[in-house]
């Protein structure tokens, strides 16, 4: 009775390693999630959607959680902006759906104070604002009409104003 125990203890072990692996989930969104968690159903003619949370831990946690909704009609870009610590970790992500003044001005500026950097970044599309401005060649505003298909980069008093106000809104100053 006792020769069955090894074959027994071995399964129950691999399943649980098996359950384990399955729990292990990777940090990225891939486009079958995207399409999951985001069906195609509009509400409008030209609706979209956008990834959408404030002041989120990182850009993973902002999109898990970001709210299944449509962007309003006045809307017509996603806009993100993205706090990173002067080691590059996130520090803020800022996601949703924004008027065309909202993106006149996009780039990476450094606050003195903190240390952190600071990327704004706009797009035009459906969930277009997966990945979270890094770096100046990230941070830019991306337009699929002829009217803005060059980008206009962030003037610093601009970055200025746009940064001091979402550190206050967010409660980092």
């Amino acid at each position: 009775m006792m020769e069955g125990w090894p074959t027994v203890t071995w399964l129950l072990l691999m399943t649980n390693i098996a359950n384990w692996l399955k729990t292990v989930q990777s940090r990225d969104f891939t486009m079958k999630d995207i399409i999951l968690l985001h069906p195609s159903t509009t509400p409008h003619p030209g609706g979209f959607k956008c990834f959408t949370c404030q002041d989120a831990a990182d850009n993973y946690e902002c999109n898990r959680w970001a709210p299944d909704v449509y962007c309003p009609k006045d809307t017509r870009y996603c806009y993100t902006l993205h706090m990173m610590d002067n080691r590059g970790d996130s520090v803020s992500v800022t996601k949703r759906c924004a008027t065309l003044e909202d993106c006149l001005f996009t780039g990476c500026d450094d606050i003195i104070d903190n240390g952190y950097q600071v990327c704004l970044s706009c797009c035009e599309g459906n969930i277009c604002n997966v990945l979270v401005p890094r770096n100046e060649s990230s941070a830019i505003f991306t337009s699929t009409s002829p009217l803005l298909g060059s980008s206009r980069r962030l003037h610093p008093a601009a970055l200025s104003y746009i940064i001091i106000s979402s550190l206050f809104v967010a409660g980092h100053v």
